[in-house]
Order: structure tokens, then sequence, then C-alpha cells
């Protein structure tokens, strides 16, 4: 009985590390990837500038994505 509830346990922890894992590589891929001031003239953005933050790139389909 002692040894189920152990091994419940641990395959609990197991299942909760692994959906951390997956949950902060997904957030990571969602964010913006930096763009530069050629591919947003190319994409048809127009260059803004953030106080601030740097200036950044307003695409067509509404996304801002940071130049570098």
């Amino acid at each position: 009985m002692r040894m189920r509830r152990i091994l419940g346990l641990a395959l609990a922890a197991a299942t909760l590390a692994g959906v951390s894992a997956v949950g902060a590589v997904s957030a990571g891929a969602a964010s913006s990837p930096n763009i530069s001031r050629d591919e947003c003239t190319a994409a048809g953005g127009q260059i803004v500038s953030r106080p601030y933050a740097g200036d950044a790139c307003a695409l067509p389909d509404g996304t801002k994505p940071a130049i570098t």
C-alpha cells in the first residue's frame, strides 16, 4: 500500500515537471522574434519608435516585433 502511494506521487511529480517544461518552451516560441529593418520594409511594415524600448516594426497583420 505504501509503495503504491510513493509510486503515485513520483508519477504525479514527473507529469507536472513535463507539463512545466512544455509550457516554458511553447511560451518562448509564442513571443515575437526580432526582425531587421530591411526585413520589416520588405514585409510591408513601418518602423515605429517606442519610448524606452527602441524601434519596432508595425507589420500589416498587427504584430510589432522588435528591430535588431
